[in-house]
């Protein structure tokens, strides 16, 4: 009910927005990129050099969210805490990115889009081209849920391109709950994964969405690979907004911090 209402208040033009062209896309007023046939909207917030960015990546919100309306505020936050360059970004079909090739992550069309090789691919081209426009040589990622999930395959699939990875109340392993073959996750990758990217694993323990088992398990798996992880628990914790969380914040900022 709370996403619902949540949702309801910000809902954006964004499902009109399909079919934009890349000259469209870089007249646009606002802050906008063209990545992987899509036009992008995200905001950043600056930091004192652009050496290292971080980008940040929502999760499934009822069509036509302006999740620029919670992650923008998330990401001035970041930027503030840790002086570093913070981008949030809004996926196809919401805030007003386009929707020319990409279904929204909430469509009833579809199911399990973050899951899908399509979606992991262009999340690589998105972060691709934000490194690129920024210039900057190495990349933090933060993502929720559907985020989460993505940026974990990512790590996977382009090993060399995320270096501190925040993973938020996500899902590892998509064949738990899918008979889907053509679907992919991190369970999916590990034995691709850089060992030297640092990942930390957040979990909420009320929540009913991603419950706790699914990342406390999967951090099992994580452990025996010998990657560089962490396991963080934020108690009381449900699943809208768990990234935003004092603990999910604290930890984050270390990691970002460790040398």
């Amino acid at each position: 009910m709370l996403k619902k209402i949540l949702s309801t208040a910000v809902l954006s033009t964004a499902l009109l927005a399909a079919n934009v062209t890349k000259e469209e896309c870089e007249s646009k007023d606002g802050s906008f990129i063209y990545a992987g046939n899509e036009c992008i909207e995200y905001k950043a917030f600056e930091g004192e050099d652009n050496e290292v960015i971080t980008v940040i990546v929502h999760g499934t919100w009822d069509l036509g969210t302006n999740t620029l309306g919670r992650y923008g505020p998330f990401a001035e936050t970041m930027n503030m805490m840790t002086d570093l360059t913070t981008i949030a970004v809004s996926l196809p079909g919401y805030s007003n990115s386009s929707t020319n090739k990409l279904k929204p992550l909430a469509s009833k069309e579809v199911k399990n889009l973050a899951a899908t090789k399509e979606y992991v691919n262009f999340l690589g081209e998105l972060i691709s081209s934000l490194k690129e426009k920024y210039e900057a040589q190495s990349i933090n990622f933060i993502g929720h849920s559907a985020g989460a999930m993505m940026g974990a395959t990512l790590s996977g699939v382009k090993p060399d391109l995320l270096q501190n990875v925040v993973l938020v109340g996500g899902r590892y392993d998509i064949h738990e709950i899918s008979d889907n073959k053509n679907l992919i996750s991190m369970i999916d990758v590990l034995d691709k994964v850089n060992k030297n990217t640092k990942y930390l694993f957040i979990y909420g323990t009320k929540d009913e969405i991603s419950k706790p088992e699914v990342t406390k398990n999967f951090f099992k798996v994580v452990e025996k690979k010998g990657l560089n992880a962490k396991l963080v628990e934020v108690k009381g914790a449900g699943h809208i907004d768990l990234d935003m969380t004092d603990t999910a914040t604290s930890a984050t900022i270390e990691l970002f911090e460790e040398e």
